[in-house]
């Protein structure tokens, strides 16, 4: 039987999915009784308080298989590629790979139930679990240990950050299968055991987007728990989809890495997809979150290796981003593969790992040795290069940038374009010039603070004291800040809880959409971002996770509790009668406003109303370069009942300011 979502990928003009079918009798009963066993032996070592951590590493294996039932993930092997008709009759081995899971799982709970977790010291490859703090799933990687790497020991490792690439037949079980007890490779490039190297489930294929991003980086912190790894030597570098992910994470987050490789990876929206149609301003708008292009600048931070077949239609994104570096004095380096396609030539590859292991040699620059920065933004999003961070912009998604260097005198200048508030390690320097107003540095503020603050008043930089600092830190203006800047999407990287209304409606319409829309959001994050959205009735909410979560609320100020204590403090005018919002009326009978806010009860957290991601299962469906915010941080929407659940037509939509104002 051909899967739901491989009918709809065809409906849509993709072919990125491949075909699955039920499993048979036979393997659907061992299956389901295989799993139920695991579930109870999780259950025993959870009343037994065993050590949640390991707990999880057996955890990841029941998850893999419930996952894979509940969304009919047994993949068909891949047509071949000259479009001829196999000799036999296709056959899945995801029923097999749901087998081995069980076992594995079975025996790892086993052995912990008796106190022991002899997988954590295995050298080869193995599989790891942890549990994200977004949304309380239990997600698997990859770790491959060297000899000696698990042993208490004062040696601290390299490590190699490892991205997949997009596979449609992709989900936990075939990522488990794939990297189960698989031994150090004996000869090529990754043959020196002398790193450790973890291999990135992401939540699926994402291009390392959203959580698929917070995944990234939740996986790093729980090797380094675990493992002692050298935070100067850690290499990223990955391959078609996980070349765009190296792209995209290593030029928003420059400081993070010794060294990093994208292959192979797209770049940007309108190059990559050939767009030729002009998108609403506020899509446009929100291309300049993702696209790795408009960041090419950082590029000066951090070494990067970029490859691509010289047949291969990628090579372009390669080339887009080397030139755009070029043209900002930035170099990247440039491998091309001679007479091969979508993949890496074996010389190519020699030399782009010749390339990370002389970087792991030399490390990342300290703070202390790193004497400039040259830095580019567009959102607080990603706002941090080593000692220097960019705290409020004035034109938020334009582009920020900031050229700080420390000069032979010891003085630290800056340059600056729509920034206005900056954040600066007082051992960076003795004194800083910023913009050509010179202010202390190291011993600012009283020397009481690790960062000094420094606040554009419109016509200088001020420098801010102690107390200013810490009134700053407080976000008392309530401007855009860090995790605190939209667009809608970001507020599912973060811990989040949907609060459902539990109150009679204002109309019956209203409530059946926002009814709808919850449902879509859990169906299409539990499928496309590999975890369950955690609920809570609004009369049922609790102040810790008002304080720790962003709140996203479903229904109107009549039937959810809590939209109702805030619906006032929102940039909106919102009664049974009529719906305002930026000045124009709207019929809340068949129009619905969607919209994210710092929360009026928790001004640190967002709320969100209305909505789950912007983007939904054809985008998910289609290529990585579609995952980009659909409504910015406001819309209003027409809704109209159809035959399976709701049609919606954006009406207006928009991001607010960078004081959290819609701009007039």
């Amino acid at each position: 039987m051909r899967s739901l979502l491989a009918s709809i990928g065809l409906l849509f003009g993709v072919t990125s999915f491949a075909f699955a079918q039920a499993p048979a009798e036979s393997d659907a009963v061992a299956i389901r009784s295989g799993l139920a066993d695991l579930q109870k032996a999780i259950g025993d070592l959870k009343k037994a308080k065993r050590d949640e951590r390991l707990i999880a590493d057996v955890e990841i294996y029941a998850k893999a298989v419930d996952w894979a039932l509940r969304h009919d993930e047994f993949y068909l092997p891949k047509p071949p590629a000259d479009g001829s008709k196999p000799k036999t009759e296709p056959k899945s081995k995801y029923p097999q790979y749901a087998l081995n899971a069980i076992k594995t799982g079975l025996k790892r709970a086993e052995e912990l139930a008796a106190g022991n977790s002899s997988w954590t010291t295995q050298t080869g490859k193995n599989i790891r679990g942890y549990v994200s703090r977004v949304d309380g799933s239990v997600q698997p990687y990859a770790v491959t240990l060297p000899e000696g790497a698990g042993a208490r020991s004062s040696k601290r490792w390299p490590l190699y950050v490892v991205l997949h690439g997009r596979g449609g037949d992709r989900n936990e079980i075939r990522f488990l299968e794939d990297h189960h007890d698989k031994p150090w490779p004996k000869d090529g490039p990754l043959s020196a055991a002398d790193f450790v190297q973890l291999d990135v489930f992401g939540r699926i294929d994402n291009a390392y987007r959203w959580a698929g991003e917070t995944d990234v980086f939740e996986a790093i912190t729980d090797v380094k728990r675990r493992y002692r790894i050298d935070d100067r030597r850690v290499v990223l570098w990955g391959f078609s989809m996980g070349g765009a992910g190296s792209w995209h994470l290593g030029v928003h987050h420059p400081d993070q890495w010794c060294s990093v490789g994208p292959g192979a990876g797209f770049v940007d929206y309108l190059n990559y997809q050939n767009q030729k149609a002009p998108l609403p301003k506020h899509q446009r708008d929100a291309l300049h979150v993702y696209d790795a292009l408009d960041y090419a600048l950082n590029a000066f931070n951090v070494p990067i290796c970029t490859y691509g077949g010289e047949l291969d239609k990628q090579l372009a994104a390669s080339k887009l981003m080397v030139d755009a570096a070029k043209q900002r004095d930035v170099e990247i380096k440039f491998l091309i593969g001679p007479g091969v396609e979508h993949k890496f030539h074996p010389d190519s590859f020699k030399e782009f790992m010749a390339f990370h292991r002389a970087n792991v040699e030399r490390g990342r620059l300290t703070s202390q040795h790193r004497k400039e920065i040259r830095f580019v933004t567009h959102t607080l999003k990603y706002n941090t290069c080593d000692w220097l961070t960019i705290e409020e912009l004035d034109d938020h998604l334009d582009a920020a940038t900031v050229h700080a260097t420390v000069a032979k005198d010891g003085v630290l200048h800056l340059k600056t374009e729509n920034v206005t508030a900056l954040q600066v390690a007082r051992d960076v320097a003795e004194k800083i010039e910023i913009d050509g107003d010179e202010h202390p540095l190291s011993n600012a503020g009283g020397g009481l603070l690790p960062g000094v603050f420094y606040v554009w008043n419109g016509k200088h930089w001020d420098l801010l004291d102690y107390d200013q600092s810490r009134a700053f830190s407080g976000n008392p203006e309530l401007h855009k800040r860090h995790n605190l800047q939209g667009p809608i999407d970001d507020a599912f990287m973060e811990p989040f809880v949907c609060v459902l209304p539990t109150g009679k409606p204002w109309h019956e319409g209203h409530a059946a959409w926002a009814k709808w829309t919850f449902a879509r959001f859990a169906r299409e994050f539990d499928k496309w971002m590999r975890g369950r959205v955690q609920t809570v009735k609004d009369s049922e909410l609790t102040d810790e996770q008002i304080e720790s979560k962003n709140l996203i609320l479903f229904g109107d100020p009549s039937s959810n509790a809590v939209l109702a204590k805030i619906v006032e403090d929102l940039p909106v005018i919102w009664t049974k009668e009529t719906l305002e919002v930026a000045g124009k009326k709207y019929d809340p009978k068949t129009q619905a406003v969607s919209l994210i806010f710092p929360n009026p009860l928790n001004a640190t957290r967002y709320v969100v109303i209305n909505s789950g991601h912007t983007l939904h299962d054809a985008e998910f469906i289609g290529t990585n370069a579609l995952l980009f915010p659909r409504l910015g941080d406001i819309a209003v929407q027409s809704f109209e009942l159809a035959k399976t659940g709701f049609t919606e037509k954006t009406e207006w939509a928009a991001s607010f300011d960078s004081k959290w104002k819609l701009s007039q």
